[in-house]
């Protein structure tokens, strides 16, 4: 064998480690796209109660308006957010915080704690929560495994050489990780 022949053999595995190791750079980061696709689903079926909500509470809760009306900015924020991690975590942050606010307040109307459809809201809504949570810890999982990817080596050579740039986590603010807590 001469020595033409290893440099080919070597450099054939070189361009068959470069195609490899590209390819799961692009699986990886688009597991981290699908994942945030997913968190969206679940934020737009929260967005999508909302009114639903807040139209069932409107009724009973003529004196907390401010309520009201803080879910509504916050779900204005959402939609202002467009595809921003930031500004669409820091929204999904203001929402919670507001929808928290809306089932405290909610408490003081028993009408409204024992009306069907507050009830219906409440338990879709809470699953919902439950289903962006999971969402959330998916794209967590996708986006540390995608970082761990592009900075590990021998990885991180080509991920360096094709700019590849690392995802944020999605991370609620640290007064929002407390649950929501309805009392009936």
């Amino acid at each position: 064998m001469n020595i033409f022949n290893i440099i080919l053999i070597v450099l054939v595995l070189f361009i068959l480690w470069l195609i490899i190791t590209y390819n799961s750079l692009i699986r990886s980061k688009n597991r981290v796209k699908e994942a945030f696709s997913d968190i969206d689903v679940q934020l737009k079926r929260r967005f999508d109660l909302i009114p639903n909500l807040v139209e069932a509470v409107k009724g009973y809760m003529q004196h907390e308006k401010t309520v009201l009306e803080n879910i509504t900015a916050a779900r204005s924020a959402i939609i202002n957010a467009g595809s921003d991690i930031h500004k669409k975590v820091e929204a999904e942050n203001m929402l919670s915080g507001a929808l928290k606010t809306l089932f405290a307040v909610a408490e003081n109307y028993p009408q409204l704690k024992a009306s069907e459809n507050f009830l219906k809201l409440q338990d879709e809504l809470s699953d919902t929560e439950n289903k962006i949570q999971a969402a959330r810890r998916f794209y967590n999982v996708n986006v540390r495994d995608f970082n761990t990817l592009i900075q590990t080596f021998p990885t991180n050579l080509i991920a360096n050489i094709m700019n590849f740039e690392p995802f944020e986590f999605f991370e609620a603010e640290s007064e929002e990780k407390e649950n929501i807590k309805v009392s009936f």
